[in-house]
């Protein structure tokens, strides 16, 4: 009984354990021609200070205060929303976070309708701000 348990239980971590790097690790890739798009308010300050509102009010809800990804209702989901300090994050372009933000994929909503292409470059910033 007791060897069935065991089994029981590394079988139940395995099987957790590639769960969880599933919904960690993400394929989502954006089109080449994103890597293109140029951040128009790359280095302005006030920019990203407005990046800082709207990601407070649209953003912190499921990608969390430092933007690590765990918020409150994105601890919820099955498809965990993005780490923003990851390395696979970092190492994105900003036209690719920007193509990212504005087309969406679910869980996460496109903000192509909901916000301005401006206010989305401004997120863009803040992320950058928060891999500081």
């Amino acid at each position: 009984m007791k060897t069935h348990f065991n089994s029981l239980v590394l079988f139940s971590f395995f099987v957790f354990g590639v769960q969880l790097a599933f919904c960690q690790e993400s394929n989502w890739k954006a089109p080449v021609a994103a890597d293109a798009l140029k951040n128009p308010f790359k280095g302005n300050a006030k920019a990203t200070v407005e990046g800082k509102h709207i990601f407070e009010q649209m953003c912190v809800l499921c990608h969390g205060v430092k933007g690590k990804g765990n918020g409150e209702a994105g601890l919820t989901l099955g498809t965990k929303p993005a780490n923003f300090l990851a390395f696979k994050v970092k190492k994105e372009s900003d036209g690719v976070i920007f193509w990212k933000i504005t087309n969406g994929k679910s869980p996460m909503a496109g903000y192509d309708e909901l916000l301005t292409e401006e206010q989305r470059w401004q997120l863009v910033n803040y992320i950058r701000e928060l891999e500081k």
